[in-house]
């Protein structure tokens, strides 16, 4: 990369962000956990031989971080992109010693929330707790954000991030089997480091409900569920329990919470797991304009793993489609899900048996970029997206 680092491994959710003219800034998730046992440390980790001095520059800006090492080599790298040349003005390092950075979520205001999708307490090599969302602002100019992680959005599994554009809320899910689905309420627009509420969603009618369906087909396809939202505290959770503490208040529970995208105000997020034969759902959230409350529905249940199997990220195309990048065993797709619930397959990977992930839009929809897990590659794809 332009910093003299390699590109690191394990590519995994992005966003694309406008920048000056025809160039666009790509943040890139990077799902690297920690590294203990590194042999000659400095050659051996992902970044390659020039880290040692990169570190040393950079310090005050890595997270987790003690005498200019760190065993912590998860965090974003950034790309820009002139989608007129169609070449690569610029790639770097853009957050640093973090862990299992997974998905995240593009503010309103255009920066990058990245997601640890761990909880690790600290110790040994490890100096920091973990389990925390980042902030990453987009530039054209390589450099590397400070890494402050913004503790009241809670500490758990997190996967990814979505935002109401009208109230200001952040909805949140969770990579666990029996993960929570939360609300963040901010205290200051466009401030997310000021704190604020955090919630978990619980049906109104069922508390603390197994919404996978694995034993017993409890929510219906397409049938729309009252909600209510439940006020969670110690959400600096030392015991890594936010989501049992949550159930135990009623709070719902989805498996396998991983990809979330808002559109029109409504809230699309996968349990890359749910349905009877785990093969995964669709859920939508929509919020009511006169409360705080709002419905769900089960969107769409896979039944075939043919059709889908374990949908991961999600976005909506121009047209009103979901996309949705698969992640089990075997080889992946990105597949397509109309209205009317028609499913599709819109790509294969032909390349080798790694996941898709990090389906991203450019601002103008004529392209839409999407990564390889491993090794990393980052693809566009040109439209007509509008048409499909």
């Amino acid at each position: 990369m332009d910093d003299g680092l390699r590109v690191p491994p394990n590519a995994d959710g992005m966003t694309c962000i406008k920048g000056q003219g025809n160039n666009v800034i790509l943040i890139r998730n990077h799902e690297i956990g920690h590294i203990p046992k590194l042999g000659i440390f400095f050659k051996n980790n992902p970044f390659g031989n020039e880290f040692k001095s990169y570190i040393k520059k950079n310090s005050k800006n890595f997270y987790d971080i003690k005498n200019n090492k760190t065993h912590c080599f998860g965090g974003t790298t950034s790309i820009v992109y002139n989608t007129k040349t169609e070449e690569v003005e610029s790639q770097y390092l853009s957050l640093g010693g973090t862990l299992v950075n997974c998905s995240g979520g593009k503010t309103p205001w255009n920066t990058w929330i990245s997601c640890e999708e761990i909880v690790m307490n600290k110790g040994g090599s490890v100096r920091k707790k973990h389990g925390y969302n980042f902030e990453v602002l987009p530039s054209e100019t390589p450099q590397i954000n400070k890494a402050i992680p913004l503790k009241e959005m809670g500490r758990f599994r997190h996967e990814g991030i979505a935002f109401d554009l009208d109230k200001g809320y952040v909805y949140q899910t969770e990579d666990r089997y029996k993960g929570l689905f939360y609300r963040f309420i901010p205290k200051k627009h466009k401030d997310l480091s000021s704190g604020g509420k955090l919630q978990a969603l619980s049906f109104v009618d069922w508390r603390g409900i197994d919404t996978s369906n694995w034993h017993k087909n409890s929510i219906k396809v397409g049938e729309k569920y009252r909600v209510k939202w439940i006020n969670l505290d110690n959400v600096d959770s030392n015991k890594d329990d936010l989501r049992v503490r949550g159930r135990s208040k009623g709070g719902a529970i989805f498996s396998r919470g991983e990809g979330i995208f808002q559109f029109e105000n409504i809230i699309y997020f996968t349990a890359t797991s749910g349905g009877k034969n785990r093969l995964g759902q669709i859920w939508k959230y929509t919020d009511n304009k006169f409360d705080d409350n709002g419905i769900i529905e089960l969107f769409y249940e896979s039944e075939d793993s043919n059709v889908l199997s374990m949908p991961d990220n999600i976005i909506i195309a121009p047209n009103g489609d979901i996309l949705l990048c698969e992640d089990h065993r075997g080889k992946d797709r990105i597949v397509g899900i109309k209205p009317d619930r028609t499913v599709y397959c819109l790509a294969n990977n032909a390349l080798n048996n790694s996941e898709f992930a990090g389906l991203a839009f450019s601002p103008d929809n004529k392209l839409l970029f999407v990564n390889i897990y491993n090794p990393t590659h980052t693809l566009a794809i040109k439209g007509p997206w509008d048409l499909l």
